[in-house]
């Protein structure tokens, strides 16, 4: 074997290629620019360069390119068995890690015909998990958000109240935030002894923390001026899209898979869909964005008390309870395309599946990420906006690199 064989060959024109820009300055009227946000910007995690015409301090558009995280994701998927993917979902938003395994493990389990042999006490577990999940996602969002836009202390008291979350997932996992919990047919383990009453003390702990975090940050007199009537979403631009989650919520519709499809346990649970109505500028503005993720913190501490009364009551822990028992030996569905859904921190995860009924390798998996779609949006929202805000915008989008560039 040669070893000296050369694997790349530098030549000037290969940056130019491979990062080409859409404007040209032939293409610029007098008194435009190209600017290049990233991709090293804080607010975009290092990992996504826009592409930024201005006119002065007045943005005429923006340009988002990608590629600079590329998970490889949907290859993994079409290389390993169903069961052996589930660590490279976690991988997509690593924040909310849970919440995509939970919709991942559901449409196998739907393409196997086992969905209604799950126990009860698997689902709560599941839905109880991944609710936490979606408490330390948003508080990422809204703490990081603060972050971009001034405000340092909230940044940190989130912190500190998220560290609490990973700490009781990795009591449960093992891992502190890329879990592999939820398994096809199940779960991994039991819930540790003891955790429903160590995580029932959370709550009561982390209730007045939220009323604390709304009057420091959401009616905070400064917050709102940078984020009102900023960035604003109309409703119709946000389904065109294709944009879900807070981002769709935040511009006035009502839309939540956890409703509207009434997967695992959800339908059997009480919880409200938080939604932007404009309170303090225009239906569909920064600040609706960020205050519909804090009231979707409290409507998730709802979902975790329910499901722990459930946990310690009706569907407590017996001897005889096994996690394991549906887990299938071999993952091998019938030879068909289907599609599974479920509302992530960010929005409506969804895989395609095309399987050929011969092998337990899917033949393709595709992600449809809400991240993606959300930051597709960028444009449209940014377009005649002060420079100044552009890094507000983008914040309230709330996207994670790992899924949209997966």
């Amino acid at each position: 074997m040669n070893t000296q064989t050369i694997q790349y060959e530098y030549a000037p024109g290969h940056f130019k290629a491979s990062e080409p820009t859409v404007y040209r300055p032939g293409m610029l009227e007098e008194g435009e620019m190209i600017l290049n946000m990233g991709p090293q910007h804080p607010s975009t995690h290092g990992v996504l360069r826009f592409e930024v015409v201005t006119n002065g301090e007045i943005i005429v558009d923006v340009v988002p390119h990608l590629g600079y995280l590329h998970r490889c994701f949907e290859k993994h998927a079409q290389s390993l068995p169903f069961n052996q993917t589930i660590p490279f979902v976690d991988r997509l938003d690593y924040l909310a890690a849970m919440n995509s395994e939970h919709a991942f493990v559901m449409g196998v389990e739907k393409m196997l015909g086992i969905q209604n042999d799950i126990p009860k006490r698997t689902e709560y577990i599941r839905v109880l998990v991944a609710e936490l999940n979606r408490i330390a996602a948003h508080f990422v969002g809204i703490g990081t958000y603060a972050l971009d836009i001034g405000a340092y202390t909230p940044f940190l008291w989130l912190m500190r109240d998220r560290e609490h979350i990973q700490r009781l997932l990795e009591w449960v996992s093992g891992a502190r935030m890329l879990y592999n919990y939820i398994w096809v047919g199940g779960l991994f383990y039991d819930l540790p002894v003891g955790f429903e009453e160590r995580c029932r003390e959370f709550i009561t702990y982390l209730k007045p923390k939220l009323v604390e975090l709304q009057q420091i940050v959401i009616d905070n007199e400064i917050f709102i001026k940078r984020t009102a009537n900023v960035g604003v979403l109309p409703l119709p631009v946000a389904i065109n899209y294709g944009c879900t989650g807070p981002m769709l919520r935040g511009s006035g519709l009502r839309y939540d898979l956890r409703r509207v499809d009434g997967y695992s346990v959800y339908p059997e649970l009480d919880f409200d869909i938080p939604i932007g109505e404009g309170k303090v500028g225009t239906v569909g503005d920064c600040w609706d964005r960020n205050n519909v993720r804090v009231l979707e913190c409290h409507e998730s501490i709802r979902i975790v008390e329910q499901c722990l009364d459930q946990l310690l009551g009706d569907h407590k822990r017996t001897r005889d309870y096994d996690p394991q028992a549906v887990v299938p030996k071999k993952i091998r569905p019938k030879a068909m395309d289907f599609y599974a859904r479920a509302e992530s921190a960010k929005g409506e995860l969804g895989f395609f599946f095309r399987t050929d009924g011969k092998s337990d390798v899917p033949v393709r998996c595709k992600a449809r990420s809400c991240c993606f779609h959300n930051l597709s949006v960028i444009s449209e929202i940014s377009k005649g906006a002060m420079l100044a805000d552009l890094v507000a915008i983008i914040g309230s989008i709330d996207v994670v690199m790992g899924e949209v560039d997966r």
